[in-house]
């Protein structure tokens, strides 16, 4: 396992996997939301753009004032300075993955960056 790490997480509350796999470029996290819970914060980000990938339940995110509806299969991309917070739908639950990058820091894409 010299040149990757596994890891294996439960369905927690939120998980952070960057000390579980040793991340250097992105924070990763696993959150799971209870029916009617919610992040119990609004924030935004100095210099990371956030990823998030809805991928069971449903629910809402409120960005910048703006409410945005949420069910499995939904990807967002958050600028840093926008102002945000998750919760579950009433009824059911929602989990979901965040990816947060530094914003601009692409510099190559998969094909790109591959060496063959």
């Amino acid at each position: 396992m010299e040149n990757f790490n596994k890891v294996n997480v439960a369905l927690d509350a939120r998980t952070e996997l960057h000390d579980k796999l040793s991340l250097t470029g992105a924070e990763i996290s696993i959150n799971n939301l209870p029916a009617g819970g919610s992040v119990p914060f609004i924030h935004s980000h100095k210099n990371n753009e956030e990823i998030y990938a809805i991928l069971s339940g449903k629910g809402k995110a409120i960005i910048d004032g703006e409410t945005v509806e949420l069910t499995a299969g939904d990807w967002i991309r958050i600028s840093p300075a926008a102002k945000r917070q998750f919760f579950a739908a009433q009824d059911v639950g929602i989990n979901f993955v965040c990816i947060q990058v530094k914003e601009n820091s692409l510099e190559g894409y998969t094909m790109e960056d591959a060496v063959v």
